[in-house]
């Protein structure tokens, strides 16, 4: 089982498994958009069933921080759309 790290020159330091680029706020999001632990294992190349478990356990005991880095992402999203030069529905009319 890899084990849950943070390092802060990967994924800005967000919590993730150890040697890799998936972070436990992107298993966890996708487990509360109701994928089981075996799909969402099943969709990273050597990623574990006891991984998901063990990215979701730390997701579980550290709630305000994984709120946190959602919140943080949600921040940056409106902060781009805010900046952004074009309205994506007049660009699809456009296209």
């Amino acid at each position: 089982m890899k084990p849950v790290v943070s390092e802060g020159d990967v994924l800005d330091g967000d919590p993730r498994l150890e040697g890799t680029r998936i972070g436990v706020v992107h298993i966890y999001r996708r487990y509360e958009d109701g994928e089981t632990p075996e799909e969402v294992a099943a969709s990273y190349d050597g990623v574990t069933v006891a991984d998901v478990h063990a990215a979701l356990a730390y997701a579980f005991e550290n709630a305000d921080e994984i709120r946190a880095i959602e919140a943080s992402a949600r921040e940056a999203v409106d902060r781009i759309r805010e900046n952004r030069p074009v309205d994506p529905e007049e660009f699809k009319e456009r296209a």
